[in-house]
């Protein structure tokens, strides 16, 4: 079912794209926790009512009294969602559709592997440097605070938070990857499938702006990943990411299941 080898090379292939927004990750992450200081939560609060639109946009318009809600405001609102988002564009952008453009596919499957195979080793592929990222800024959060602010994180509510944060990547991964299996040209993947998780995160955005366009929220799937909710232990936080864990594995399975049954040019 999986091909070893296959695993191996997309892993050599891209190990140094990983490396570069693990670092992005940590500088950001560091230095926002870094920020933390509960005394400053009313200095935060009128910079946030003079640029209400602007911190709103980046989900950052709520009152942070405890490092967990601070956190899911300054990094999970937008640092951990943009950065995360390009790394799995660049990437699935690497795989299967890439290969049949170059036409090494056909060398691919000229060896005994069967397609389904291949297919279900690229998705795998993804969604291991997806989890990657989660379990690294979970490890790192963790570490930061421990150091920084003892005892102040609430670490089992924050893994739970971040259990919703890889559904996030899982959907927005399996759009990717389900449109790199439809199309033969990367061009496509990029128009389409990368187009689409960008235009979510700008939905997500417009929608924080005003009451007025509130209503967009209903247009994006990043709306199912409700971090206040998720903290608080909300049921409709729960059940936002299990919708997006749904999501991602059925977009996952289409693609798979397309890719092992398409007719190649190659």
């Amino acid at each position: 079912m999986i091909s070893k080898t296959l695993l191996l090379r997309e892993t050599k292939s891209n190990y140094k794209i990983m490396l570069i927004f693990l670092a992005v990750l940590t500088m950001y992450g560091s230095m926002v926790i870094a920020m933390f200081d509960p005394k400053l939560g009313e200095s935060l609060q009128s910079m946030a009512e003079s640029m209400p639109q602007i911190f709103a946009a980046f989900g950052m318009a709520g009152i942070s009294n405890t490092l967990i809600d601070f956190m899911a405001n300054y990094l999970y609102g937008m640092i951990f969602i943009l950065f995360p988002l390009i790394f799995i564009i660049l990437v699935s952008n690497r795989i299967i559709a890439r290969y049949i453009e170059r036409g090494s596919m056909a060398y691919l499957l000229a060896t005994p592997t069967k397609r389904s195979t291949v297919a279900f080793t690229e998705a795998l592929f993804l969604i291991k440097g997806c989890f990657a990222l989660v379990l690294y800024v979970t490890v790192l959060c963790i570490t930061v605070s421990a150091i920084l602010f003892p005892g102040e994180l609430d670490v089992g509510r924050f893994i739970i938070l971040n259990i919703g944060l890889f559904g996030v990547y899982l959907c927005f991964s399996s759009i990717c990857y389900c449109s790199t299996c439809l199309f033969s040209d990367s061009k496509y993947p990029y128009g389409i499938g990368a187009s689409l998780c960008v235009v979510f995160v700008l939905v997500k955005m417009i929608s924080q702006v005003s009451e007025k366009a509130e209503k967009f929220k209903y247009l994006t799937p990043l709306t199912l990943f409700d971090a206040t909710g998720i903290i608080k232990a909300e049921s409709s936080g729960y059940l936002g990411i299990v919708i997006l864990y749904v999501i991602g594995i059925v977009l996952y399975g289409i693609g798979i299941r397309y890719f092992s049954r398409r007719d190649l040019s190659i």
